[in-house]
């Protein structure tokens, strides 16, 4: 018989899958491969059902004969190692990113005479509660965990700043396709300055955890992605180890907290202003106390330093790096406002020489011309945009403000606004 191949990444089967495998089926000996829960990560929605349990659901399948596991999202390597006779695949990856996987498969099959066939693609109406059932993804239990599992998927995070329900559907839903696939935001970012601004209210810990809560609920509400909370100093430690445990139970993923102390001022102002840092055993203390009132393994506490910010050198910001991590710390945030990159990479060295497995964060808001790939290979884990949604938003809405000020009507900015019909339609149920 003809050996078969064909590729799911898909965690929950529809009649429009099993009805493909059939066909499969019958042009001959039918291999399923099955991607992995990290190569899905890499292009689409986390999976809800592990691979484990995804190659047994294939593998019960009328029709399949074996099951493999496809690791990427290339097929060259597992078609080298099959030789298979037929790729079977949809017609639906003609363009888009996935039309250069298939000229891919077509360039490899060639190697031995082998044969694509493609039959047509048919939207099911199991699709459309698929799509509901993604909602699950926003549940605290499932979104909460999402964040440690995606590090241990991909070497470097891509997260992007969210303050409300609408930037959140932006992070959320925003993918540009590219010749390597399909890129899109792994987390969102909630961040302290933003919210505040958002508020119009000063960066100085003025809006309080009840209102940042609010302003989480409003995100949570309408997205799945996992969340980290910019906490600023954490404030007190008495109150921290309850604010946290609020976070953990709505479901929020980590906690970036910095070494400071006093009334808060931007990092980025850094000497310009009077900022102190927290003693290496307070903040050492703060953890713990964080740590220990944790009711799962899933909810990470992230410390930020400020030495580079406040110019007191490698040394410092090492020394008390390496005591965060010592105290239980699940990962660190190195902060740096100069336009270069190279002190944040020469402590991402001198880190990883002694820390090889502990996360790295890095907010490259003033050093913006390092790509996130340059960062995965520094050994950088999560790359925060940290405020760029607000900050573009800003002169487009002042913009349009302007433009129907100048001219005493609105028909000007038209050409600045997204059409009515749009708008109404942008939030699902509408």
């Amino acid at each position: 018989m003809k050996q078969v191949y064909m590729c799911f990444s898909t965690d929950i089967l529809h009649s429009g899958h099993l009805r493909l495998i059939k066909k499969a089926a019958a042009l001959g000996e039918l291999t399923v491969g099955v991607l992995t829960d990290e190569a899905i990560a890499t292009y689409k929605r986390y999976p809800l059902i592990p691979l484990a349990e995804r190659l047994e659901m294939f593998a019960d399948i009328k029709g399949v004969e074996r099951v493999v596991v496809q690791d990427t999202l290339s097929y060259q390597t597992v078609l080298r190692k099959l030789r298979p006779d037929i790729v079977v695949h949809g017609d639906d990856w003609h363009t888009g990113y996935q039309a250069n996987i298939r000229r891919e498969v077509l360039d490899t099959l060639k190697e031995w005479g082998g044969e694509l066939v493609e039959f047509p693609y048919t939207h099911s109406a199991t699709e459309d509660t698929i799509s509901e059932l993604d909602q699950l993804l926003n549940l605290p239990e499932s979104r909460r965990s999402r964040l440690k599992k995606l590090m241990s998927y991909k070497p470097c995070l891509s997260v992007m700043e969210a303050h409300n329900g609408l930037t959140g559907l932006i992070v959320e839903n925003t993918r540009v396709e590219t010749p390597e696939g399909v890129r899109q935001f792994d987390a969102m970012w909630v961040s302290s300055l933003c919210d505040s601004t958002a508020k119009g209210k000063p960066d100085i810990e003025l809006v309080d955890m009840t209102s940042r809560i609010k302003t989480l609920e409003e995100i949570m509400e309408v997205t799945t992605k996992p969340i980290i909370l910019d906490g600023d100093t954490g404030g007190l430690t008495e109150h921290f180890v309850f604010n946290i445990r609020t976070l953990e139970r709505i479901g929020i993923s980590a906690v970036i907290i910095e070494d400071k102390k006093g009334l808060k001022k931007n990092s980025l102002f850094g000497t310009a202003v009077r900022q102190t840092q927290d003693s290496i055993e307070n903040f050492c203390e703060k953890i713990r106390a964080g740590k220990d009132a944790l009711k799962t393994r899933d909810f990470m506490i992230f410390a930020r330093c400020e030495s580079l910010i406040l110019e007191a050198g490698m040394e410092d910001a090492l020394e008390r790096c390496f005591a965060y991590v010592k105290a239980g710390a699940d990962g660190i945030m190195i902060h740096s406002k100069r336009k270069e990159p190279d002190e944040v990479f020469e402590f991402c060295r001198r880190f990883r020489e002694v820390e090889r497995d502990t996360p790295l964060i890095v907010v490259p808001t003033t050093y913006n011309t390092v790509t996130e790939e340059q960062f995965a290979k520094a050994g950088v884990n999560i790359v925060i945009h940290a405020n760029h949604m607000i900050r573009s938003a800003f002169p487009a809405m002042q913009r349009c403000a302007e433009t129907i000020l100048r001219n005493g009507r609105s028909h000007e900015a038209d050409e600045l606004c997204m059409p009515i019909k749009q708008i109404l339609t942008l939030i699902k149920d509408t």
